[in-house]
């Protein structure tokens, strides 16, 4: 029914200079924008919504009376995302005491149009929180009975807070609201929206379409006169039809969405209705439009007089014009005509947060708010000029953008173009009113309907949107902002970008260079390397071999140390810059060698030069000579020296950033090093010597020596002329290390260990579920579970277990298992036969003791592949040791959350525990009382940035320090403490020549 065509980009580079965007915006608006005109058309319409204020619950009231940015506005916006949802009383108590406790709703309200109200409001929930327990206690008897009453109207008013903003718990209860408001405004028409986050399984993903068809069908029955345009229709998520919306999968998405979207479509298109396609984060974008031609084809073969389907484009991304141009072109090729809603866009944290995290070139969204209008005024001009093709939608409460609009509708290019404007339910109703009573303009309710359970993303990404201090819904309720403020020209770019580009973001350290796998031009070299590369057999090294470098090393260890610290930290960027250049051809040999994913392969090159660069700049921080203060006629400092020969023996599980980061750090503290690389990935290990050796590192400060660790890496170990060893392994051969080092004679020598550990997860039942099955996901299955920092044990409260838990089994069964040279793959083989082995006996054992919750199905005949699986368990202590792979052990909980902090305590690792929880303190309690190196609260806890998050456990986890960390070069160093008696030789010149001056 539907094939994948061809990849190919559509649109210009989504990472290109803002300005570029800009220039374009600008051109396609000069000569065709007067905008005082605009300005002064829409001053008055502000004064009046200002002389007219729209009631106290209307959003703009909500937000003049409790911004978001107060402590008072996030705490009542966090209980209504969170509470309710929360099942039990004991959480919901603890998360209403938690937020309400944070803020001062006592404090003296300014005068406002609605004080008495506000006033009113802040007494009871000042009133209200002395019948709640303090964070962290258990209330007694009496207080509990207060506590739930508390709990009970807080839910109540945060279900009638979610009547403002969602039209109805269902399709007929929304329609029936729709009518009652056209008795006011006959004119009115809406956009039904069904609620709820995108589907994370086939199962939520058929509950969304049949939501979607329920509604087209309640719709049609209801239709009044007029084509699409005059009539109620539906707006539809691609991410809620099909869990694996994304680039990676676009076969599948072909093959399973496509056919999925196509039967509302028809049943839109028979009704005559107008379907919406919403608009997704900009990584998603080219695999929209490739959706939506598809179906345009095939609605020009089935309905070519349709004129009701449609798509949402975002402005503040940097593609739109572009966008809008790509869609027009589509109408023209296909003979259809389309409705375009354009909207300012619900991502730009998200959107801003992945282009740092990725370390991409630049942002796909513009970085001031008023670029964004800018792009926004260019795109409504071209929509405007292709009306013979699309019917434009315009989705904003900015006056001034309004006023704008009409303008252009009314100029020369616009003259004639059908159109509409829109705002959402429950906002903006106060500026529509002015603008409707001056000019017959159709308005269009962009209407949520949903369980209020279910509005949390929702309304809180709204909050988000126009509560933040910059937004025009913001301002106009704000009468401390001028109103020719307010409506300044967006006209004006700024000179320099409203945020540090992600290569920037730390400052003097560059950030590493990423690449975005959505990208075909940024993918494409990628998988040329992979193709290209071929992996060679290496010699081990023979105990002379060892003995002769050691040797050198040894001799050459004073002529390093003593080369000033700048020389060997420019060295060590030299290594990075050139790492970071090469980043395709590192990832081609971690595909091949090491097994993994085309992303794990980025984030690994990346990871690696990030620790090359910190140390460079660690180094130059911390190793130089310090003087300390000391008695007159003294000067005392404090020196850094290497130690001599350090053995560095890294893991096959990361075979590049490990290695590196040893490597790195024992070099710059001044260090010759003999570097042992896991057996099964040395030709990684090898061409990054290659670049250290390039850099500058002479031939004998770094010696290769590759083999087995129970000869090469013994041997090491055992070598007299060792003076220090930094593993990464396992627990059981640190303890080796560390028993060989200590029955050695000669002088003590340091034993720097990062080791595993059974990684727990704690959930309680504020925590929303789609974020828990993402994290979990992720921190247990992703690079098959090879990492020290996987999830092991994931711990859920009994009130929420069953929901997430048939979540995750759903998440689990779309995950895609095979050749990690597929950009398609989620998880690729395990790392040998030995593993494999060892974790099949594993999974058998679990099987036959433990209750099975799911196992993704595997479709591939790659050898070593090991399915995600996971199972229930009766209690923590049954997990006894670290499963190294994709193992997940469940385990409910109910009662106080210390007593299971004490009971992950007792297992004795130490190394990361991720928290799911809304309740802050709670979070922080459990912190405190973990005995682990990395806490991670509401997100996934893998993939630990250089710098950011230094990394390390303790107890069997590890010795300390964290790797990436300010402490961490300390250790790999000898530290000598130089006093000079300055007034030996004829007094204290300085003190007596002070005294002379006096």
């Amino acid at each position: 029914m539907f094939t994948a065509p061809p990849e190919a980009a559509r649109l210009p580079d989504p990472y290109r200079p803002e300005r570029e965007a800009l220039d374009a915006a600008l051109s396609a608006l000069a000569g065709r924008l007067d905008w005082p005109r605009a300005a002064a058309r829409a001053a008055p319409w502000v004064r009046a919504v200002r002389d007219k204020p729209a009631p106290f619950w209307a959003m703009e009231s909500l937000l003049r009376e409790y911004p978001i940015s107060s402590a008072e506005g996030l705490a009542l916006m966090r209980l209504a995302e969170a509470l309710l949802r929360v099942p039990d009383a004991e959480t919901a108590i603890a998360l209403t005491a938690d937020q309400l406790g944070k803020a001062r709703f006592d404090a003296p309200h300014e005068q406002g149009p609605h004080r008495m109200l506000a006033a009113l409001s802040a007494s009871a929930i000042g009133m209200s929180k002395r019948f709640l327990p303090e964070a962290g206690h258990q209330p007694g008897l009496l207080e509990r009975l207060g506590a739930q009453t508390v709990v009970a109207a807080t839910v109540r008013a945060i279900q009638l807070l979610g009547r403002q903003f969602v039209l109805g718990q269902h399709i007929g209860e929304a329609m029936d609201e729709a009518h009652a408001q056209r008795r006011a405004q006959p004119a009115l028409r809406f956009s039904y929206d069904m609620l709820g986050e995108g589907a994370r399984s086939e199962a939520d993903a058929r509950r969304y379409h049949a939501a979607y068809a329920q509604a087209i069908a309640r719709i049609a029955q209801a239709r009044g006169e007029g084509g699409p345009e005059a009539c109620d229709g539906i707006s539809i998520k691609l991410s809620a039809l099909f869990s694996r919306y994304e680039m990676a999968q676009r076969e599948r998405v072909c093959a399973e969405l496509l056919p999925r979207v196509w039967t509302l479509a028809d049943a839109a298109a028979r009704a005559d209705l107008n379907l919406t396609i919403d608009a997704e984060e900009s990584e998603r974008l080219e695999l929209s439009l490739d959706v939506f031609e598809a179906l345009a084809g095939r609605i020009a073969r089935e309905h070519p007089c349709w004129r009701g389907f449609g798509l949402a484009i975002q402005a503040y991304q940097t593609r739109a014009l572009a966008v809008v141009e790509e869609v027009a072109r589509i109408a023209r090729a296909h003979g259809l005509r389309f409705m375009v809603r354009l909207v300012k866009g619900a991502y730009w944290d998200g959107e801003v947060k992945r282009a740092q995290e990725l370390g991409l070139a630049g942002y796909p969204v513009f970085t001031h708010k008023h670029h964004t209008d800018l792009s926004y005024l260019a795109c409504a001009k071209a929509l405007l000029a292709q009306h013979d093709v699309i019917y434009p939608q315009f989705a904003t409460h900015n006056a001034g953008t309004i006023a704008a609009i009409l303008q252009m509708a009314e100029g020369a290019e616009g003259s004639g173009a059908a159109f509409e404007m829109q705002r959402l339910h429950g906002m903006g109703e106060s500026v529509y009113r002015e603008v409707m009573a001056g000019a017959a303009v159709p308005v269009r309710i962009y209407a949520p309907v949903g369980e209020h359970r279910d509005l949390l993303a929702y309304l809180v990404r709204r909050l988000l949107e126009n509560g933040a201090n910059s937004s025009f819904v913001h301002q106009l309720a704000d009468p401390q902002v001028d109103v020719d403020a307010l409506l300044a020209s967006p006209l004006l770019p700024a000179q320099t970008p409203g945020l540090v580009l992600p290569r920037d973001l730390y400052g003097t350290r560059p950030n590493s260079s990423g690449a975005d796998l959505a990208v075909p031009a940024q993918r494409a070299p990628l998988l040329a390397a992979v193709a290209a590369t071929r992996i060679e057999a290496m010699a081990e090294a023979t105990p002379a071999e060892i003995a002769a470098a050691m040797q050198r090393l040894h001799a050459a260890f004073p002529q390093w140390s003593a080369r000033p610290v700048a020389e060997r930290a420019d060295v060590l960027r030299r290594t990075a810059d050139a790492l970071d250049a090469r980043l395709s051809e590192f990832c081609g040999l971690l595909v091949k060698e090491a097994h993994k994913t085309l992303a794990d392969c980025v984030a690994e090159v990346r990871e690696a030069v990030d620790f090359l660069r910190y140390y460079a700049e660690q180094a130059e921080q911390r190793l130089l000579a310090q003087t300390l203060p000391g008695p007159t006629g003294e000067h005392n400092e404090l020196r850094l020296h290497g130690r001599g020969v350090f053995v560095c023996i890294s893991p096959w599980n990361f075979p590049l950033a490990i290695f590196a980061g040893q490597v790195a750090a024992a070099l710059v503290a001044g260090n010759t090093v003999a570097a042992k690389p896991a057996e099964q990935t040395p030709c990684v290990a090898q061409r990054l010597v290659a670049l250290l050796h390039e850099a500058g590192v002479p031939a004998d400060a770094l010696a290769l020596l590759h083999g087995a660790g129970e000869t090469v890496g013994a041997a090491l170990v055992a070598d007299a002329r060792t003076a220090g060893v930094c593993f990464t392994g396992s627990t059981a051969v640190a303890r080796l290390i560390n028993r060989t080092l200590a029955d050695r004679d000669g002088a003590i020598v340091p034993l720097i260990a990062e080791t595993g550990g059974i990684n727990a997860m704690i959930v309680d039942s504020s925590a929303l579920p789609e974020q828990v099955v993402d994290a979990v996901v992720t921190s247990a299955f992703r690079s098959a579970g090879q990492r020290c920092s996987a999830l092991r044990l994931l711990l859920l409260h009994d009130s929420v277990a069953e929901g997430v838990i048939q979540m995750l089994r759903g998440a689990m069964a779309e995950l895609v298992v095979g050749d990690p040279a597929l950009l398609a793959t989620d998880v690729g083989p395990v790392i040998d036969a030995e593993a494999h082995a060892g974790l099949r006996a594993q999974i058998e054992r679990l099987k036959r003791e433990a209750r099975s919750i799911g196992e993704t199905p595997v479709n591939s005949t790659v050898e070593r592949l090991i399915a995600p699986v996971a199972f229930e368990l009766n209690d923590v202590a049954e997990l006894k040791q670290e499963i190294f792979g994709p193992v997940l052990h469940v385990v409910r909980w109910r009662g106080e959350v210390d007593a299971l902090v004490a009971r992950i305590n007792a297992l004795g690792y130490g190394l990361t525990l991720g928290v799911q929880t809304r309740i802050d303190g709670r979070a922080l309690r459990i912190a405190e009382a973990a005995r682990v190196g990395n806490v991670y609260v509401n997100r996934n806890m893998i993939g630990a940035v250089v710098g950011v998050q230094p990394f390390g456990g303790e107890g069997l986890s590890g010795t300390g320090p964290k790797a990436g960390g300010p402490h961490y070069l300390y250790r790999f160093c000898a530290e000598q403490t130089l006093t000079v008696n300055t007034a030996a030789a004829g007094g204290n010149v300085e003190l007596l020549a002070g005294l002379a001056r006096e």
